[in-house]
């Protein structure tokens, strides 16, 4: 008889795909398996080195890869007329 330290199947523990008994105590406190150093809820993501962007944008958007709040802007939702 083999043991295994990984699940046979991924199991999914409060939306977190878990692959151990590990995962599975991360996943119960909210902390992401793939990225335990980002805290629960991911309240540190910006202080973990693991984190990448999902999207880098170039060209023109490329001015979008800053902050998602800039010191000019005031919070509110932006809109697009698509009626053109």
């Amino acid at each position: 008889m083999s043991v295994s330290t990984n699940y046979p199947q991924p199991v999914q523990v409060n939306g977190f795909t878990c692959r151990n008994c590990t995962d599975v105590a991360y996943a119960k406190k909210h902390i992401d398996p793939a990225h335990p150093k980002s805290g629960p809820y991911g309240i540190n993501a910006k202080d973990d080195p693991t984190v990448t962007n999902a999207v880098t944008f170039g060209g023109a958007l490329q001015s979008l890869n800053g902050p998602a709040q800039s010191a000019n802007d005031t919070g509110q939702a932006r809109l697009l007329d698509l009626t053109a």
